[in-house]
């Protein structure tokens, strides 16, 4: 656990009333580093656990679909703490603003403070900032390899890959509890929660946030959660590698959400994918570190695919978000690809669109407008056609720093799994990220690697798809508001 926990702060531990636990990014109740530590703090010290898990009202996007997603989850980390007679306290702030202080109202008479680490959106600044007068701990339980194990980023998955199979063999052995909550001693229930002045929210309507963007219909928490775990592992696995690109019955396990909101660990993920092979760490034993995608584990190819995307893809995502304080932005991209796209920035595009016609799905190719219905509808657009959604916003923008910033304020409006080290890399992606340079040169995208929508019908059968994304029978898109002078479509 060394690698896994830091002091935020120089302050001591003190002689309070309880530990408090500040749940922030790991909202569950199980596999949970932090949960964990918290816990063990308090049997050492002798006192009970508060856990406090608040959200705020000012954070950028905020809006229906997050808050309502969130607060979901609160709702069953009530129940489960409630049934082990651990006390907690959950606050939905309910004006910009309302809540400052109580955080260091509760550590006033806290022991000291144990938080989440997540390397991504605003979440490490606001733990340095919390300038608390007793001890800050924060818990890395991002993923398989500590965010500190390693002290750089990487330029390639490839290059991380290798890193991977080179030092995960220790950390494959050190998970959180399933269960932290069982047999827990008396000594660290029923903490007494001083007396507040803060009133939390009960209901998104009265808070004032972006109303336009709804719910998505999946229901957050680590209920449902568990629900979509259990359908995958049991109904999709085996189709994972070979059936990734049919959007009929698209076998993608839909968990990234849960993922990003920390209702359920990747820890726990990875133990269910083992399970189900009826595999273990020790069959690594001699393995040879290659950096290939394939063959490391020594499991099914199914289960290989699925682990490349849990460990390789989602943990490159947050070390980088980590080591790097330009991942994610324009400065953050390779160097070789904002050359190439600077040098191509004043191609002339045959098409352009504005933001908001595109936010609306007003362009000439339906594919994409499909793509863009289903993002505000479901919050989420199919693997295969999200990198054709991020290739053609590429290919609109007037330059390739508008694209990006397209990119980032679409994707993180709508889509569940959005504002995550994880979705910065799928965005930076379109533009070169964690790629290579791609022959021949192309007019706007120079050696990015290029997309077009006549290869991906060729590819992929989209006629449901785009039958039920066609406008007439999908969800209801946002109100339509007309940029001043702004045109449908702009030719070259």
């Amino acid at each position: 656990m060394d690698l896994r926990v830091t002091a935020v702060n120089q302050a001591p531990v003190a002689d309070g009333d309880y530990v408090l636990y500040w749940m922030i990014a790991a909202r569950r109740t199980t596999w949970s580093f932090a949960l964990d530590h918290a816990i063990a703090v308090a049997k050492q010290l002798g006192r009970p656990l508060l856990v406090f898990e608040p959200l705020r009202a000012d954070y950028r996007w905020a809006s229906d679909r997050f808050h309502t997603f969130v607060m979901q989850g609160m709702a069953d980390n009530a129940r489960r703490f409630a049934a082990h007679g651990v006390t907690y306290l959950s606050y939905v702030e309910p004006a910009r603003g309302a809540g400052k202080g109580l955080l260091a109202a509760l550590a006033a008479r806290a022991c000291c403070v144990v938080t989440d680490e997540q390397p991504g959106f605003f979440l490490p600044r606001m733990v340095a900032a919390s300038a608390l007068t007793v001890r800050l701990e924060q818990v890395d339980g991002n993923g398989l390899l500590p965010l500190r194990a390693v002290d750089r980023p990487f330029a390639t998955a490839m290059a991380f890959r290798r890193e991977l199979q080179h030092q995960l063999g220790p950390f494959l052995a050190q998970a959180p509890r399933a269960d932290p909550l069982a047999r827990l001693p008396r000594s660290v229930k029923g903490a007494v929660v001083p007396a507040l002045r803060w009133r939390s929210a009960t209901s998104v309507a009265e808070l004032p946030i972006d109303h336009t963007v709804a719910p998505v219909a999946d229901r957050g928490g680590s209920v449902a959660a568990g629900r979509r775990a259990d359908d995958f592992f049991d109904h999709k696995l085996a189709r994972y590698q070979t059936d990734r690109n049919n959007l009929d019955d698209d076998p993608a396990s839909g968990l990234s959400p849960y993922l990003h909101f920390g209702h359920i660990s990747a820890h726990e993920l990875v133990h269910r994918v083992w399970a189900a092979a009826e595999w273990s760490p020790a069959a690594l034993a001699g393995a040879k570190v290659t950096g290939r995608r394939e063959g490391w584990w020594g499991l099914p190819a199914a289960s290989e695919a699925v682990l490349d995307e849990l460990v390789t893809w989602r943990e490159l995502g947050y070390v980088c978000s980590h080591h790097d304080p330009a991942f994610g932005t324009w400065n953050g991209l390779p160097a070789w690809a904002r050359k190439s796209l600077l040098d191509h920035a004043n191609d002339p595009r045959p098409e352009r669109y504005t933001r908001e016609q595109l936010q609306h799905a007003e362009t000439a190719d339906p594919i994409w407008n499909a793509a863009q219905r289903q993002l505000v509808g479901e919050g989420r657009i199919h693997n295969y056609l999200r990198m054709l959604w991020g290739k053609k916003i590429l290919e609109w923008s007037p330059t390739p720093q508008v694209a990006l910033a397209t990119l980032i304020e679409l994707n993180n409006t709508y889509s569940v799994d959005g504002r995550d080290p994880n979705s910065s890399s799928g965005i930076c992606w379109t533009l070169g990220q964690f790629d290579r340079p791609w022959g021949p040169i192309r007019p706007i995208f120079g050696t990015v690697r290029y997309m077009s929508s006549a290869s991906t019908k060729r590819k992929l059968d989209l006629a449901s798809y785009l039958t039920r994304w066609s406008g007439s029978t999908s969800p209801a898109t946002p109100p339509r508001r007309r940029a001043r002078g702004s045109r449908s479509r702009t030719a070259r």
